[in-house]
């Protein structure tokens, strides 16, 4: 059974002001060594894992996480901070690809301790057309960043660009769920392709309305609570 956690106070904090001062780092090792030893335990299915302690939650990303289109209010990470009762860092910037993500990661862990990384990048890789291997590199290498300071990481899958996908469905890229079964990281594959799959929840092929932005943070929200990182209620 879950224990039920502590919530912290809802906030989306952006990734220029500094965190207030904790001594959560015990807890933060702790929770990324139950992730890994549970992950290795299931193998490739999907493990329940220990609630997210009170911490900082840092996603890295593009123009996704970034809101592109809409307000910062209504983009995904701050609906997953009124969804979850996490203090959630929304570090998207529009453009950015996984090697972007890899030299900005460190600066951010840095500056916000964060218990838990998500790590939304590859979606502008495939479009500019870099090669996977390149792009497994980069995110292996963020994986292994943040779990050397002692947070969690989950991958949100982008998908595979697709023409006649936008009008059957989209699907997320196969290297993303590779990854994730061979370093033993959480996946959160479907959110982000079904969400681009609804032409009333996307202001263009690739990112979503306001409306888009809250079905992703529902989707992202209920598989990590399948996960485990978010407490039973």
């Amino acid at each position: 059974m879950l224990a039920t956690i502590a919530r912290p106070r809802l906030a989306v904090r952006p990734t220029g002001q500094p965190p207030r001062r904790r001594t959560a780092g015990g807890r933060r090792l702790a929770l990324a060594a139950a992730a890994v030893i549970a992950l290795a335990a299931a193998g490739c299915g999907s493990p329940r894992v220990t609630p997210l302690p009170e911490g900082a939650t840092v996603v890295v990303g593009d123009s996704i996480t970034a809101g592109y289109g809409v307000g910062a209010g209504e983009a995904w990470p701050a609906k997953l901070a009124q969804r979850t009762g996490w203090q959630v860092v929304a570090a998207g910037v529009s453009g950015d690809r996984s090697a972007d993500g890899r030299v900005r990661l460190p600066a951010l862990l840095d500056l916000h301790s964060p218990a838990l990384v998500i790590v939304e990048l590859g979606g502008n890789d495939m479009l500019r057309g870099v090669p996977t291997v390149e792009t497994v590199a980069n995110l292996d290498a963020m994986i292994a960043e943040a779990r050397a300071r002692g947070a969690a990481v989950v991958l949100m899958a982008a998908p595979r660009p697709n023409a006649l996908g936008m009008l059957t469905g989209l699907s997320a890229a196969p290297f993303y769920r590779e990854l994730g079964e061979r370093a033993k990281v959480p996946l959160i594959a479907d959110a982000l392709p079904a969400v681009l799959s609804d032409s009333a929840l996307r202001l263009d092929a690739i990112h979503p309305t306001a409306e888009g932005h809250a079905a992703l943070a529902r989707r992202a929200a209920d598989e990590l609570a399948r996960i485990g990182f978010v407490a039973a209620r």
